[in-house]
């Protein structure tokens, strides 16, 4: 497996597609990436030289904020929302859906599992 920015990405992929293995690095940043150094895209990542891995490294390095320092910022971005107390904010701290999706049904993916709470039983009379 080569390692590119410090992440290991499979060698029987596709270049196009090892590179998604980045965090940070989707479709478009592929391709892109592939069109600017001239590599051949059906190109398996094992079969890659290392100059070819080198030039990617640099170029994704020089050009890109993956990894790390991308998952910081997000981080960041949230905390700030978080300290502003804005809705957004208010959603991420209290661990529901922020885009404005149903709770009422769903949402168990932000919600976590069910948990039942003891209700009335049938009172009759």
């Amino acid at each position: 497996m080569p390692r590119i920015v410090g992440v290991d990405v499979p060698d029987r992929k596709q270049i196009r597609y090892a590179l998604r293995y980045i965090y940070g690095i989707g479709p478009k940043y592929a391709d892109e990436i592939i069109e600017r150094l001239n590599l051949d895209p059906t190109k398996k990542a094992g079969e890659l030289s290392e100059s070819e891995v080198a030039g990617i490294a640099s170029l994704i390095d020089s050009e890109y904020l993956v990894e790390g320092g991308l998952r910081r910022q997000v981080n960041q971005n949230i905390q700030r929302l978080r300290d502003i107390r804005c809705y957004k904010g208010e959603r991420h701290r209290r661990g529901l859906p922020v885009h404005g999706q149903r709770t009422k049904c769903n949402a168990r993916t932000r919600k976590g599992r069910k948990k039942t709470v003891a209700g009335k039983k049938g009172v009759k009379g």
